[in-house]
């Protein structure tokens, strides 16, 4: 006898009641789970892994194209700016690409409640300054114009006073031009990448 294409009766699928309860049983995880999520932290490791990532690549992007590549730490805006100094007359001119990254909203450029690394307690420890904010120069051998880093950190660190856990920093070395990512965690400094 033929039955088509159709089920028997008792392979029909889930009842209305079993999806509600499936539905409910998510809802009570998510609602235990979602509290203990520390989102803050999220969002200032990826701006720390943006922010390096940007400073690695200004270096490459010296090298490749033979001549400087600035980057500016806007610490009032959280943005940093990237400066294709073709000329290398450390000046904007028409034609230079520069491109601006922000931060995030939730990130700030400072120290927060953490005590600064040996490299220095400003939330930014280059010297220099390129229209009036700390700038480091990629040179086009890979050297950078200054041994200095960027602090980052939390808004609530700095609201509160308080998660001193929060606080980044990305460490450029001179010679080498090469970018180093620290994490404060439980008292002490520790060297990321």
């Amino acid at each position: 006898m033929y039955r088509g294409c159709g089920r028997r009766s008792n392979e029909e699928g889930f009842t209305i009641i079993e999806v509600i309860i499936v539905a409910v049983v998510i809802g009570l995880l998510a609602a235990i789970a979602i509290p203990n999520i520390d989102l803050s932290r999220y969002r200032i490791d990826n701006a720390m892994r943006s922010v390096g990532t940007s400073l690695q690549a200004a270096q490459r992007r010296a090298v490749t194209r033979q001549h400087d590549v600035i980057v500016l730490i806007d610490a009032t805006a959280s943005t940093i700016r990237v400066h294709e100094d073709v000329n290398n007359n450390q000046t904007h001119d028409t034609g230079e690409l520069i491109r601006a990254f922000p931060m995030g909203d939730q990130v700030l450029v400072g120290l927060g409640n953490a005590p600064p690394h040996p490299i220095g307690a400003g939330p930014v420890t280059f010297t220099k300054q390129v229209d009036g904010v700390p700038a480091v120069t990629f040179h086009r051998n890979g050297s950078a114009s200054e041994l200095g880093g960027v602090y980052l950190t939390s808004r609530r660190a700095v609201n509160t006073g308080a998660h001193p856990d929060d606080t980044r920093l990305l460490e450029v070395e001179r010679a080498t031009g090469r970018v180093s990512w620290w994490r404060y965690l439980a008292g002490s400094w520790k060297r990321e990448f």
